[in-house]
């Protein structure tokens, strides 16, 4: 018993012997995928190590120091699209070398165990891109993952526990990227690193299949073969670095967000098994587990039952129409799947709308950088971004030109400058002012000031303006614009600042930032309502936002004086 597993093993190169120095046919170029997929894991190794210097493995600043690689590092896009896009390579020269190894019967004995390391080793090249493409905690990344742990949740009896084990708590977070980081950098190197050397070293050792049956002339290794191998790893990094080039890099999608729905879709080569899962309707997980199952064990069995020592593709019909019809079923399954995606005009929107998100995330990290608090926050580094998105939320369906249920005032670019200010006096009861309030169907409302002399218009214009605090006021304007408010004006309003009118808000620091955030507070109040607060149909906002985004609302409103139409259009979105 132990001779004949000594034989068993001596035979297939595990014990004894040495690497056969001459290669049976001589050299070829059909035997260069061994050489190109080591350079291509030794490439991995180097880029990956090179990543690992920039990159933050929590869910804080993974997608900013991703962003800061891509956008910023020198040559840190080329690095990251090279490491990339190597992974894609990596799947293309092991799928080639697998398909050159089934059709010519090179896992045939004494080459069997060699066969089982490379469907192994694509395994697990498949499992290392997949823990890959979540460290990016992008939108891409993060929903990619979480459908597939999904899938992996579903497995019968141990599905819960490997979706425990893989989110590391309740939901996804900080112990979710730990891990599966700890997996792509650590664990999954040492195994692959590990099958590779047993592979290499075993293939070696039993050195290349002849291509044909039938005894051939042996030829020395070294130079010609070691020469095909130089020149393949020169075409496939050749062509690899022109692609990146093209592509600047690889793309880096929003920050991951929770609540934000994404259409996530796997990597180009998990695409034939999200089209099939597609297609299998209610069946589908269970699609999932056992097609990839059936797949994977009618290649480990190929050994088993194939074990004629006839290698010739033409005399193996049944074997080599099963491997062209498993092709022809990916390769069309892929194929269905992008133009299912193509033919779509609504993912196509949605997808348009992600990528200028994508962009939108990319150009304030570039400008502001991310904040402490997560790369999530970082579309609220966009000019005054809260507190347009408190004046979307609070504000605008009150006061927005085009809102259906206006109720006050319109604010828009240019609100509170002097053009209208003087639109205001003169018809403080139109439509864009008071018109829709219930103040303007009362007698209380300010009376229009049509007939005021242009000249004396303009002088309280610059008064009333001046209260704002802006640095560009007229001041000899100003002061003739003291006797006109003094003759119109001072019987309803008074200029004291935080003093109410007799009749009328006071005018102390109107416009200005502390006025805005005063009124905002309450405009309730005397001082802006006069002594008759039931007038004012404005909530107070004192209980319901914060000092700071009431604050920040007043700051808005303070930029829109000055901002034009076209200024407002080209702020950030948020």
């Amino acid at each position: 018993m132990k001779a004949s597993v000594r034989d068993y093993l001596r035979e297939r190169g595990i014990s004894g012997g040495r690497a056969p120095s001459m290669i049976a046919g001589g050299a070829s170029f059909a035997y260069v995928f061994g050489a190109v997929l080591l350079f291509l894991l030794l490439m991995e190794a180097v880029t990956g190590a090179a990543l690992a210097a920039f990159y933050a493995p929590s869910s804080t600043d993974a997608w900013g120091s991703v962003a800061y690689l891509q956008d910023q590092a020198s040559l840190g896009w080329l690095v990251r699209g090279i490491h990339f896009q190597g992974a894609s390579a990596i799947v293309i020269v092991t799928g080639i070398h697998l398909v050159q190894t089934a059709l010519y019967g090179a896992y045939k004995k004494p080459r069997e165990v060699v066969w089982w390391l490379g469907i192994l080793l694509m395994m697990l090249t498949l499992a290392w891109a997949m823990t890959g493409f979540v460290l990016r905690w992008d939108q891409a990344g993060y929903w990619a993952n979480k459908a597939e742990i999904g899938i992996a949740a579903g497995m019968p009896l141990i599905g819960n526990a490997i979706k425990k084990l893989a989110i590391g708590g309740n939901d996804y977070g900080n112990l979710t990227l730990t891990r599966f980081y700890m997996l792509h950098v650590t664990i999954l190197p040492a195994v692959v690193g590990g099958v590779t050397a047993g592979h290499v070293m075993l293939s070696r050792k039993l050195g290349p299949t002849p291509l044909g049956d039938g005894e051939q002339v042996s030829r020395p290794r070294w130079p010609d073969q070691t020469l095909r191998n130089t020149i393949a790893i020169a075409v496939v990094f050749t062509i690899l670095l022109a692609y990146v080039i093209s592509r600047h890099g690889v793309d880096l999608a929003a920050p991951a967000d929770p609540v934000q729905a994404y259409d996530a879709r796997p990597q180009w080569y998990f695409r034939w098994l999200f089209e099939l899962r597609e297609l299998s309707g209610s069946a589908k997980q269970l699609v999932a587990f056992a097609v990839p199952a059936i797949i994977g064990g009618a290649l480990v069995a190929l050994p088993l039952v194939d074990r004629e020592p006839v290698r010739d593709p033409r005399r193996r019909v049944l074997y080599v129409g099963g491997l062209a019809g498993l092709l022809a079923l990916v390769c069309g399954l892929t194929i269905a799947s992008f133009a299912s995606d193509a033919g779509s005009d609504e993912l196509a929107k949605r997808e348009a709308k992600a990528s200028e998100r994508a962009a939108l995330a990319r150009k304030l990290a570039r400008e502001n950088g991310v904040p402490a608090t997560g790369a999530g926050d970082v579309f609220w580094t966009a000019p005054m971004a809260r507190a347009r998105a408190l004046y979307e939320s609070r504000c605008k369906s009150c006061h927005d030109a085009e809102s259906k249920d206006r109720k006050g005032p319109i604010i828009a670019a240019g609100h509170g400058n002097r053009a209208w200010l003087k639109a205001f006096i003169k018809n403080p009861s139109g439509d864009e002012n008071w018109g829709r309030t219930r103040l303007a169907k009362t007698n209380a409302c300010m009376k229009p000031f049509q007939q005021l002399d242009p000249v004396d218009l303009d002088n309280l214009v610059e008064l009333i303006y001046s209260e704002s605090g802006e640095s560009d006021v007229v001041e000899d304007k100003r002061k003739r614009g003291i006797d006109v408010f003094e003759h119109a004006s001072i019987d309803c309003h008074s200029r004291e600042e935080g003093m109410p009118g007799p009749a009328a808000p006071g005018l102390g620091g109107v416009g200005s930032r502390a006025y805005y955030l005063s009124f905002i507070s309450n405009p309730k109040s005397a001082l802006h309502m006069g002594h008759d607060k039931d007038r004012s149909q404005m909530p107070r906002f004192d209980k319901e936002l914060t000092l700071a985004e009431r604050d920040a609302l007043a700051e808005y409103l303070v930029w829109l004086r000055k901002a034009t139409p076209e200024d407002l259009a080209a702020l950030d979105p948020y």
